[in-house]
């Protein structure tokens, strides 16, 4: 047989359980023909390539990312990223930006809620610094914000407006009075995006190929982009250039699209708009057959679920679906052959999911067939743990989070549940499905996209100086519990063929396995044997997508 491409001699990690490993491939027509041992390169015809041992795995796939969001924070820049001690130092800082910088429309700032030291913002003093102006300070994950009179009356926000999803998404008020501070992605994302769709194709174009770059110069072939809450026009204006970048032969990545759902009051009209969006945006590297839930915040800011309450402040945090709605939509997803992909950081969040599914199986059995995914599961309680196994849950980690310091936790966790976070490795050894993803909402330098940070924290659990990232960013202390590192093996399947499964992709990727697509990496390091510490720093030396090298 003829072929495009032959290689011997190398140290290929395949990613397929039945053929764990071999030392020669050959690919026709984008598609991987034999996978084995040289001795049955004798039937195929073409250049052959020595590796001289050089190590092959398949394309990375990252099973969590954001990709419309960053497009739109990219004309959204941050002016200054504030670390204040207390709120009065905010506004001096603020002030004197403002001072220094006249005549903006907006002013954008960027702070930990930590930074107020227990104090909080109200508009009214946003408009006394700033009364001619827009401005917003974006807190420092993404989930909350405050924003000056201006931005409320644009947006036609009152007192009387409701709250998306009490108790989860929502504008806080004191004395019946909206502060100007509001509550996760439904409302905030809106806000900070609301300039996108002004935004040129040129535009949107240049910051997806920003991020097409850094995926071909790390080796990333597939990515799940899990959606932007609250702004669907513009979610579908990045969608539509997709498509097109596609159609010009420009997206040398795999794209497994989503459409969020806010609330469960919302689910059949995010049904119908999900159904709608498969239809119009579907080309060979685009498909969309996910519905995405924020099922809840984040503990920073106290609007992740939990079981028990939260040690600082007593509250337990909100669901955006209750078990039963959570069965309703799975029964109406399966019969649209749809799946369900949720961001549920807390145990009580999880937990739901869970519920849910437990409900829908009762009544389903195995007809039920929609893939659920929990990503982030950054702490579980100890009773679901081997539930995600035994329901077919997948659970999707974020590795390069895993480390960090107990003591900033514990505040809000307590001391015993900050020791018990991201069990990754009990939920492996169970038989739950595991994959890994790093999960951005900002492009930036691209530093924590990096698939192989993940891959150094998930087996390290600690940053030290040898890890490629930020310098301000050092956890060289093991993140507790130590027994949930995880080996290089696991790290590798979880970021190809588990990611494969999760999306319903692992006929065509995934593996290096015959009649699978051809995205393979090659590397001069094995990383079968490369130091942890310093993981971070391995890069592909060649990358294939359907059998042409990209890079």
């Amino acid at each position: 047989m003829k072929a495009d491409k032959i290689i011997r001699n190398a140290k290929i990690f395949t990613s397929d359980k039945d053929n764990p490993k071999a030392t020669a491939l050959v690919v026709k027509d984008g598609k991987f023909v034999y996978v084995g041992s040289e001795s049955g390169l004798s039937e195929y015809e073409g250049d052959v390539t020595d590796l001289e041992g050089r190590f092959i795995m398949p394309g990375i796939i990252d099973s969590h990312v954001h990709i419309t969001i960053p497009v739109g924070f990219e004309y959204a820049e941050i002016d200054e990223r504030l670390e204040p001690n207390g709120k009065q130092e905010a506004f001096d800082l603020m002030a004197k930006y403002i001072k220094e910088n006249p005549g903006q429309k907006r002013y954008r700032f960027l702070m930990e809620k930590r930074f107020l030291n227990g104090e909080d913002i109200v508009k009214e003093e946003l408009d006394a610094i700033c009364p001619d102006a827009e401005l917003q300070i974006q807190e420092g994950e993404g989930h909350s914000i405050w924003v000056n009179s201006k931005i409320l009356e644009r947006h036609g926000i009152t007192d009387d407006t409701p709250d998306p999803i009490p108790g989860l998404a929502f504008y806080v008020r004191k004395d019946g009075h909206v502060t100007g501070n509001m509550y996760e992605g439904a409302t905030e994302v809106r806000i900070i995006l609301d300039n996108g769709m002004e935004l040129s194709d040129e535009q949107v174009d240049a910051a997806l190929q920003r991020w097409i770059d850094f995926s071909v110069e790390f080796g990333v072939s597939a990515v799940f982009d899990a959606g932007l809450p609250g702004d669907m026009k513009f979610h579908e204006k990045v969608y539509k250039r997709l498509c097109e970048l596609d159609k010009q032969g420009k997206l040398p990545v795999y794209v497994d699209g989503s459409l969020v759902v806010n609330a469960e009051k919302d689910a059949e009209e995010g049904l119908r708009e999900l159904k709608r969006i498969q239809r119009e945006y579907n080309t060979e590297h685009l498909k969309v057959h996910t519905m995405k839930i924020f099922m809840d915040g984040t503990q920073k800011i106290h609007t992740a679920a939990m079981v028990t309450p939260y040690a600082d402040i007593h509250t337990l945090g909100s669901t955006a679906f209750t078990a039963e709605g959570i069965a309703k939509l799975l029964k109406e997803l399966n019969e649209a052959d749809l799946d369900l992909h949720l961001h549920t950081v807390g145990e009580r969040a999880s937990r739901t999911v869970l519920d849910g599914v437990e409900l829908a199986r009762k009544e389903m059995g195995d007809d039920l067939h929609v893939r659920v995914t929990c990503a982030h599961l950054e702490i579980q309680d100890d009773a679901d743990l081997d539930r995600f196994a035994k329901l077919g849950v997948f659970a999707n980690f974020t590795p390069h989070w895993h480390a960090g310091d107990t003591s900033v936790s514990a505040t809000w966790l307590g001391e015993e549940r900050s020791r018990k976070q991201f069990r990754c490795k009990t939920l492996w050894d169970s038989g739950a499905l595991v994959a890994w993803s790093s999960d951005n909402i900002t492009f930036g330098d691209f530093m924590t996209w990096n698939p192989y940070l993940g891959m150094e924290v998930g087996m390290t659990r600690l940053i030290t100086e040898k890890t490629r990232n930020y310098e301000y960013t050092r956890f060289p202390e093991v993140f507790p519990p130590e027994n949930q590192k995880m080996n290089i093996e696991e790290m590798l399947l979880g970021f190809t063929i588990n990611g494969a499964k999760q999306l319903g992709i692992e006929a065509k990727k995934g593996s290096i396995t015959v009649g699978k697509d051809a995205d393979f990496l090659v590397f001069d390091k094995d990383l079968l044997t490369a130091e942890k510490e310093g993981f971070s720093y391995n890069k592909p030396k060649d990358v294939y997508f359907g059998g042409k090298k990209v890079n």
